[in-house]
């Protein structure tokens, strides 16, 4: 059996003040560095082990990996960290609070840009000081690749070269493989492995620090997938997430 762990990173302060965050470089709270903590505590008890771990060039994605492999004491794992993980961009919604948006433009659209298969928001100017074309992290990456917005589907289109290539592979070498990245990045993943239609992905909410488990067999056929953890915590966590595009 081959297994693949998907994470998302724990919470992160604009999490907690409920804003569009994107590529935007923002922090863990202190209940994200607690969730990841917890994330690895709740790995090791059940058996996980890891031989080599993938996460984003952002540091909540980042961290949440660390904290995850500290308390699981596989800090000395090789990690892969790719641009290509990241969040989805949100362009000019960066930075705002998502029910003070949905209060001025209607829960429906906010819904469609959080949510939806193809529709992105409107870009964020190259000039704005969280432009990613200001940025080092990405000074080795062509211009053309970097995002001024994106929609899920562009998301995707970022993340499966990347999973294609690199991390799917890897399955043939290693038995167990951790991935530490964010919410829209990895619903392009599942969306894949599962063969969620356009339509339905809009449906699925990922719960923050709660490892998503993918077994495979020896052929790399997906066997099963489920969440580690409270199942009833899992539910409120995700209808959580759900609920952050509302006005009210």
């Amino acid at each position: 059996m081959k297994r693949i762990v998907l994470v998302r990173h724990g919470e992160s302060q604009w999490n907690k003040e409920n804003r569009f965050t994107g590529w935007t470089n923002v922090d863990l709270s202190d209940k994200g560095v607690e969730e990841a903590s917890n994330a690895g505590k709740l790995l090791k008890e059940q058996g996980f082990t890891f031989q080599i771990a993938y996460t984003s060039y952002l540091k909540r994605a980042i961290k949440t990996l660390n904290g995850v492999l500290d308390s699981m004491d596989l800090d000395w794992i090789p990690v892969k960290k790719s641009w290509r993980l990241n969040e989805k961009h949100y362009g000019n919604l960066q930075g705002l609070n998502k029910s003070e948006t949905a209060a001025k433009f209607g829960d429906e659209q906010v819904l469609i840009w959080r949510r939806s298969f193809d529709v992105a928001p409107n870009p964020l100017d190259d000039a704005d000081p969280n432009s990613a074309t200001r940025d080092k992290r990405y000074a080795q990456v062509p211009d053309a690749y970097i995002p001024r917005t994106e929609s899920l589907k562009d998301a995707i289109a970022r993340v499966m070269p990347y999973w294609e290539c690199e991390i799917f592979p890897s399955l043939k070498e290693y038995d167990s493989i951790i991935v530490t990245a964010h919410g829209n990045s990895l619903r392009g993943i599942v969306k894949h492995l599962k063969g969620i239609s356009d339509k339905d992905i809009v449906a699925l909410n990922i719960p923050t620090a709660t490892p998503y488990v993918f077994e495979f067999d020896d052929n790399l056929n997906l066997v099963k997938d489920y969440y580690l953890g409270d199942q009833d915590e899992i539910r409120r966590k995700q209808e959580a997430v759900a609920k952050q595009g509302s006005a009210k």
